[in-house]
């Protein structure tokens, strides 16, 4: 692999290359082919448990996208979600197939994630974080008031009656594969540029950031259009996963619940934490899913512990502790073992 290198007035240089990013890659690789082929391997009801694990994953990047990168601390993403979905049923009521309209619901989340932003961009802070949660209610409110998509009650999909169950689920799960895995795919490119390194100005010092001339309003008006579309794509698969959209599940605010704590147990701020939290949150629903909701309180415990004991995450314990990185987006000084492997 090339490794990206700055010129510096010492003799150390610097480079985005960590020490096991082959291997990581690598790896990435064959449990991205071994999972492609999980279809043909185990029972659907593995699979469509998978599902769930892949959307977590494309919801908790895009959180943190947003919030880790960006400190655009929101809680009302589930504006989006509910806004993909509700894409699908009305494009599904027009008898365009579901699976098609995924695309479709993409551009109508980024769309509305202009306007929106330049409503929310006028908070700040905390007052961000809960306009963000009103917008997500307003959103819910409006589409209840349109019979043609099942008004409060919700609506079915029509478009899917045709198709074998067994090839459904198999479509739906490669199709949140795919998802997840390009949604952490872009987010690693994004980062790799110029948005992400002023992202990373911005994070270290916003006010500072303005003074060397980036446009801050800019960039983050892009990670939220980008953290809207990704979240509307979510919000179509789990639509077609279901089969069933109703308006109090979609935009439940419990949606933005679990992508912060995803990314608190995972780590904030480094594109492996999302992946890795999302493994071990879906893990924990697995485990205690007999519990009820008793569960919903063990996992707010642990979100607690890792935000008072463990702040920076899982992945920020391997990354404070080793040179190991999957996503090296950030520059680092290179030692003697990075350059002989160069």
């Amino acid at each position: 692999m090339a490794v990206d290198t700055l010129p510096t007035h010492t003799d150390t240089p610097v480079s985005r290359s960590a020490s096991g990013i082959r291997i990581g890659t690598s790896a990435s690789l064959l449990t991205i082919l071994l999972l492609a082929f999980l279809p043909f391997i185990v029972y659907q009801s593995a699979t469509s448990v998978m599902i769930q694990l892949f959307i977590l994953v494309v919801l908790a990047s895009m959180w943190n996208l947003l919030a880790g990168f960006g400190g655009l601390v929101s809680i009302g993403q589930q504006a989006y979600i509910g806004v993909g979905a509700y894409t699908v049923v009305a494009l599904d009521n027009q008898g365009l197939s579901p699976f098609l309209a995924i695309l479709f619901a993409i551009v109508t989340a980024s769309l509305l994630s202009i306007p929106t932003s330049f409503l929310a961009f006028r908070l700040r802070g905390d007052y961000f974080a809960v306009g963000t949660w009103v917008i997500a209610e307003v959103y819910r409110l409006v589409v209840i008031r349109f019979d043609s998509v099942g008004g409060g009650d919700g609506k079915s999909l029509s478009g899917l009656a045709g198709i074998d169950p067994t090839m459904r689920a198999a479509v739906v799960y490669w199709t949140a594969l795919g998802l997840a895995v390009v949604t952490v795919l872009a987010c690693f490119l994004l980062l790799r540029g110029r948005i992400g390194l002023a992202l990373t100005a911005i994070r270290d010092d916003e006010v500072a950031a303005r003074a060397g001339g980036v446009d801050a309003t800019r960039v983050k008006r892009i990670v939220y259009l980008i953290s809207a579309a990704g979240c509307g794509a979510a919000g179509a698969v789990l639509a077609i996963d279901a089969v069933r959209v109703q308006p109090d599940a979609i935009f439940s605010v419990q949606w933005s619940a679990y992508m912060i704590v995803i990314v608190i147990i995972g780590g904030i701020g480094h594109l492996e934490g999302p992946v890795l939290g999302a493994i071990v949150f879906f893990a924990l629903q697995q485990l205690l899913a007999d519990l009820g909701t008793w569960y919903l309180m063990v996992l707010g415990i642990l979100a607690v512990f890792f935000a008072i004991v463990v702040p920076r995450g899982l992945w920020g314990l391997i990354a404070d502790r080793t040179s190991f990185r999957l996503f090296p987006t950030s520059y680092r000084l290179e030692n003697d073992h990075d350059r002989r492997a160069r």
